[in-house]
């Protein structure tokens, strides 16, 4: 036994009451069992009639004596040579037993042996320390709070059950309204030009509209409503991605409010992580949106995201800070705000509309994620919410390399942010580039010049859009007149492309990059302004789909989802045929020759004979061709556990309403060839 193995054992049996050691392989106890009680020494093995040398299995059967009823079968178990092995082999190298037995004195005790195995290196025989510990009081009180925690949990089921079950049954009702908006919104854009199609599409999309609106008010007039469980998923996801798609969300908003949203990053090494990328939007869309909602026309609200220096391996420390110049809070509500329901005296005077759930949803979903949520908050002075996570990372960093282009070439940083000038000119330098920066659109001019006179200009520089002294589009006019055509000029700024591209094109900008900026978002952007002509507008992915000659059963009940379908399915190439049940579509199978239908698109909850048992029914069928057509499940039930059951029932592949048409084209082309 090495020193480490001493300290360990001396460690582990420091509140120990008995301690032997056996040979498991010989299955042979050397010296005497010695327990001490009352600070007396007894001699276990004589107690139970044997003496050592003996074996552990007659040791074991003779200690059963001593064990109560109601642990002795779990005991037995456990307790056994066999058992022991099969645990070692499996490379379990400590083995706890609980249970309760007789005491010295007349009352029952809980004790937990462990059983701590190791191989004798010269010998190759299993050496085993056991080591016996008194628990009852741990137990006791594990029982106690255990059964406080029941108590509590049944009271809490009881009050909240007819709430629980309304959400459950409202999600597929919002699902189908929202299907419906999206679908025919998706089918306006790609058919912008024929007015009358446009039109009918909007008139269906005003009219689930209304539908969802009423939907959402039965919800929000509910009183008291929970969050529920909540299943955190893990997947791959990327960082800059994900916080532009919060911008997008969240900026009509801020417009329609008349507010300044200021979002930045500040050392963003990693932004390829393992989290559930939709709880995180969740996380962040209720803070901005209470930033939004709490803060007068005309506020500011800020956004920054920072990785922290970590030094555990693979794992990112994150701090997402929300600040806003809105109203603020109390000390005494500040204190209250994650608990349920709970809404500040003076914000329901002003009319201000809400449940009183978004922030303790929130901290639900931080602290399931293992992280952490504080405020600060004053009144008149606004608050700022700081969300702290450690995110796993993916294993492949996919924007760390350098760019062979841009080695060695000279940029400039300009923005009267000095975070956002050093955030970005490290990246810049990781990039291999020689980077420089200020907070001045004059100082940039100026340096532009003195560059050119020196003989080493900039090749590239990276302006602000909006900066106090001088404006980014000033300052882009200027270096242009100094530098000329063949220098880059990229705009940053947290607004919408749209709303500057008029100025931006007067000014001659190479590139847009919008905030916030990470590396995966600066590397596009440099390439862009490299390679202008390579910015042409792309067709949408799923639009490009084509499978002409293929044949597809659409089974669905509710006409405007079947019609948007359709709409998509045939300009895909589809020959389209629907149902809009599930018996329906079974009498279409048993009618039809073999290997008609290339596929079957099939909903879930339909009137007479849902998705699964019609799925069911067609595997069933008679004939050949059942056992290998896809058949791929197209519905509102979008839980993990549905995925499960259509995979159960027999279907090959799930797809989630709303759709999602790139996912939709993909899964098709999966099963479809």
């Amino acid at each position: 036994m090495n020193r480490k193995e001493r300290q360990y054992r001396i460690a582990i049996t420091s509140n120990a009451f008995c301690t032997f050691e056996f040979n498991l392989t010989k299955d042979l106890i050397e010296n005497d069992i010695v327990r001490t009680v009352d600070g007396q020494q007894i001699s276990l093995l004589e107690r139970v009639g044997l003496k050592a040398p003996c074996s552990a299995s007659a040791c074991f059967n003779k200690w059963k004596e001593f064990v109560l009823e109601e642990s002795l079968e779990e005991y037995t178990a456990m307790v056994n040579l066999e058992y022991l092995r099969q645990r070692f082999e499996e490379g379990d190298a400590q083995v706890d037993v609980d249970y309760w037995g007789q005491a010295y004195a007349d009352h029952p005790m809980c004790v937990r042996q462990s059983f701590i195995m190791t191989r004798v290196d010269n010998t190759d025989e299993i050496m085993v320390m056991v080591v016996s510990k008194e628990i009852t009081e741990q137990v006791r009180e594990q029982k106690e709070q255990t059964q406080a925690l029941q108590d509590a949990l049944m009271q809490a089921q009881h009050a909240n059950k007819a709430k629980s079950t309304f959400l459950s049954n409202m999600s597929h009702d919002i699902r189908t309204p929202m299907n419906a908006i999206i679908g025919f919104a998706t089918i306006a854009v790609n058919h912008i030009d024929n007015k009358e199609q446009v039109r009918d599409c909007l008139q269906k999309v005003l009219s689930s509209s209304n539908h969802l609106l009423s939907l959402i008010n039965d919800i929000l007039d509910m009183s008291r409503i929970e969050s529920g469980k909540v299943q955190i998923k893990e997947q791959e996801c990327n960082i800059s991605e994900l916080m532009h798609n919060l911008v997008n969300i969240i900026q009509p908003q801020v417009k329609a409010k008349q507010l300044e949203l200021f979002i930045d990053t500040f050392e963003v090494v990693n932004e390829d992580v393992i989290a559930d990328a939709l709880k995180l939007n969740q996380v962040f869309i209720n803070l901005l949106s209470n930033s939004v909602k709490y803060t007068p026309a005309g506020g500011t609200i800020s956004f920054r995201i920072q990785q922290k220096t970590t030094f555990r391996h693979g794992y990112g420390e994150y701090a997402f800070i929300i600040r806003d110049s809105g109203i603020g809070m109390s000390e005494d509500f500040v204190r209250h705000i994650f608990e349920p329901f709970e809404r500040e005296t003076t914000v329901t005077r002003s009319g201000i509309q809400g449940t009183g759930l978004g922030m303790a949803i929130t901290k639900n979903i931080v602290e399931m994620m293992n992280g952490t949520i504080s405020v600060e908050s004053e009144p008149g002075k606004g608050s700022a919410f700081t969300v702290e996570l450690t995110l796993k990372l993916q294993d492949v960093e996919k924007n760390a390399e350098q760019l062979k282009e841009l080695n060695g070439l000279r940029a400039i940083v300009v923005d009267d942010d000095f975070n956002v000038c050093d955030s970005v000119t490290k990246m810049l330098k990781q990039l291999g580039m020689r980077a420089e920066w200020t907070t001045s659109g004059r100082e940039a001019a100026y340096r532009a010049r003195t560059a050119l006179e020196e003989k080493d200009s900039f090749q590239i520089y990276i302006v602000d859009w909006q900066m106090p002294e001088m404006s980014g589009i000033e300052t882009a006019r200027q270096i242009r007149s100094i530098a000329g055509e063949d220098v880059s000029i990229i705009i940053l700024t947290a607004y919408d492309w749209s709303d500057i591209e008029e100025d931006a094109r007067t000014a001659n900008i190479s590139a847009f990059c919008a905030k916030p900026l990470f590396m995966s978002d600066l590397k596009s952007a440099l390439l862009a302004a490299s390679n202008p002509a390579g910015r042409n507008e792309e067709a949408a992915a799923w639009t490009l789909a084509d499978f002409s000659g293929k044949r597809v059963l659409l089974v669905e009940d509710i006409e405007l989802n079947r019609e948007i379908a359709e709409m998509i399915l045939t300009e895909a190439g589809f020959a389209v045929e629907s149902a809009p049940d599930g018996t329906d579509a079974v009498a279409m199978m048993e009618k039809a020759e073999e290997n008609y239908y290339d596929v079957i698109l099939m909903d879930i909850q339909m009137p007479v004979m849902n998705g699964y048992e019609a799925t069911r029914t067609i595997r069933n069928m008679p004939r050949n061709d059942v056992k290998t057509l896809p058949i791929i499940a197209m519905t509102a039930n979008a839980m993990e556990e549905d995925k499960e059951a259509a995979l159960k029932n027999g279907m090959n592949a799930h797809i989630a309403k709303p759709l999602d048409m790139d996912i939709f084209i993909a899964v098709l082309k999966q099963f479809v060839h």
